[in-house]
């Protein structure tokens, strides 16, 4: 099926026909080795920057005011839509990076993306009682209440680990291991396929990994909290997973797969870029965890604003302005632009939590949560699943 013109592709991440998927992403391909119409089809977005960027910019706080303020109430809205948000993460990418944005692909625009949003909400939905159903017990008052009662589980906090998990291996399996094997096959069920190898690893890592010792065994075994056991408590695992998904998206998003994208044979190069961001995420982690001295809340909520800042600088507004610049400055300058958006968010989100009386969660829940899944979600959503309509740009070839 042809794509009919109109419609912008997300095609750093995902190729535009309905043809099984690429041995490589274009956005981790070396610029040498990428075919012709990707090239012109980035210079086509690069053309329209910054302007598409800050157009996506409004676009995006919108999606994130919904999310965070969505129930009425901001600590409601954490503990509601929180984990619904961070288990959509994975549906997310399936549907952008995997299927091309299929269904929503059939639809002009903006159709497109209100159908693929729809599906991505039912995915967030039947995942987060899944989730319920892994961690402790599946009851969809804990789902949609804050407070169910009647001895119902709630999703805050005890699901995040999980579901952090699932969208750590997500991420893993899209972008540093370059979708494969699964690229073998056609788009739809190399995407199905792909979110549930994503949660067969996530569930693997929690039940062998994670501990919930902090919590007092009669809380447990009142809302059905089920304890694995692992060497790990579950705020530290969690904080570590995010430590890994900084060095994700600086490594394969920022820095477009440098530099292990120059390796040419697969194996080596899919080796070398798993140990490289395991490494570094772990790095990462104990020396914010032991040198630093930091609390796992706090590492979480400062990786998940670093995570936001490199998706707004690379993926928003496509790298500019560095990407005008030869290729060592350019990288140098994502890397800094990327700081200082982080830096940014880190401090309005945190100026505006300390407004808010938090009871059941903290201020550093409430900033990991509004980074990591509310903003990252509305990048995601505008350019990968929404194709950044209104803000396309005319002469882009992928349209």
């Amino acid at each position: 099926m042809t794509a009919r013109p109109g419609r912008a592709r997300a095609a750093e991440l995902v190729c535009c026909s309905t043809e099984p998927l690429p041995d490589r992403p274009t956005l981790t391909t070396p610029p040498r080795l990428r075919a012709a119409p990707p090239v012109e089809a980035r210079r086509g977005r690069f053309s329209a920057q910054p302007w598409a960027g800050l157009g996506g910019t409004v676009l995006t706080v919108a999606a994130f005011a919904v999310l965070a303020f969505g129930t009425g109430d901001t600590r409601t809205s954490l503990l509601v839509l929180g984990p619904l948000a961070l288990f959509a993460l994975p549906a997310v990418a399936m549907v952008a990076f995997w299927w091309n944005d299929w269904p929503g692909s059939r639809l002009p625009t903006p159709w497109t993306g209100v159908i693929d949003t729809v599906l991505v909400a039912a995915f967030a939905v039947v995942l987060t009682i899944a989730g319920q159903a892994v961690v402790e017990r599946s009851d969809l008052r804990g789902v949609f209440q804050a407070d169910p009662g009647g001895g119902a589980p709630a999703t805050f906090p005890a699901t995040l680990p999980l579901a952090a998990a699932v969208f750590t291996a997500t991420l893993q399996l899209t972008l540093v291991s370059e979708r494969w094997p699964l690229n073998r096959l056609s788009r739809l069920p190399s995407g199905l396929a792909a979110l549930a190898l994503s949660w067969a690893i996530g569930a693997a890592a929690y039940f062998l990994l994670v501990n919930h010792e902090a919590v007092p065994a009669a809380e447990r075994s009142a809302a059905g909290l089920r304890d694995p056991g692992g060497p790990v408590p579950a705020p530290d695992f969690g904080a570590a997973l995010v430590a890994v998904g900084v060095w994700q998206t600086v490594v394969f998003i920022g820095l477009r797969g440098w530099p292990v994208h120059a390796i040419a044979r697969r194996a080596p190069r899919l080796l070398a870029g798993n140990v490289l961001v395991i490494a570094l995420g772990a790095v990462t982690y104990v020396l914010l965890r032991e040198a630093a001295g930091w609390r796992p809340a706090a590492i979480g909520a400062a990786c998940g604003c670093v995570i936001t800042g490199v998706l707004i600088t690379a993926m928003l507004f496509d790298g500019w302005p560095a990407s005008r610049l030869p290729t060592v400055p350019g990288r140098v300058l994502t890397l800094v632009l990327s700081a200082l958006v982080a830096f940014a968010i880190d401090r309005a989100l945190y100026a505006y939590a300390g407004t808010v009386a938090w009871t059941r969660a903290t201020a550093d829940d409430w900033v990991t949560t509004a980074a990591l899944s509310f903003l990252s979600v509305g990048v995601i959503l505008h350019v990968g699943i929404g194709r950044r309509w209104p803000f396309t740009p005319a002469g882009d070839p992928e349209e």
